[in-house]
């Protein structure tokens, strides 16, 4: 009986690592692309017309615990315009897994904004932060993104 729990162990560890290494480095790097295009177009630049460009029309972003979809990142986005003085939000990321399964991929990455205005920092944000894309024939979008602060010091 040991021995067969070690082979299922080892099977299923051999399927899972496969199944991890199967991402192809052009689909990686296009992933990482569309992460920070997503983070400086529609998030720094604030420009809902993009969202369309970057994200599916069923997208859902599950953001600290609320539920937003595109018209909801459009209404906080028209409202965030108000403001007297934007901040420039300078987005860095740290890429930790790709895991692909047939035309979809999830990946988990670290997501760091610097945001400042007239060239002076205002603050430091970080999530951590996993999201699925899926390939399109205007290829790779966003289906979802989760989202969760991390408190810095």
């Amino acid at each position: 009986m040991k021995r067969i729990t070690i082979a299922i162990i080892f099977f299923l560890s051999a399927i899972y690592s496969v199944q991890a290494q199967n991402i192809k480095q052009e689909e990686e790097t296009a992933l990482k692309q569309l992460i920070q295009n997503v983070f400086d177009d529609v998030w720094g630049e604030l420009d809902s017309t993009k969202i369309e460009k970057y994200h599916t029309d069923d997208f859902l972003l599950l953001e600290h615990g609320e539920i937003w979809t595109n018209d909801t990142i459009k209404s906080y986005i028209a409202k965030a315009r108000t403001a007297e003085k934007l901040p420039k939000r300078t987005n860095s990321f740290e890429f930790i897994r790709f895991v692909k399964s047939k035309n979809s991929i999830w990946f988990a990455y670290q997501n760091y904004a610097t945001l400042s205005i007239d060239g002076k920092k205002i603050m430091d944000l970080q999530w951590l932060e996993s999201a699925v894309a899926i390939k399109t024939k205007q290829g790779w979008k966003l289906q979802m993104l989760h989202s969760t602060r991390v408190a810095r010091d």
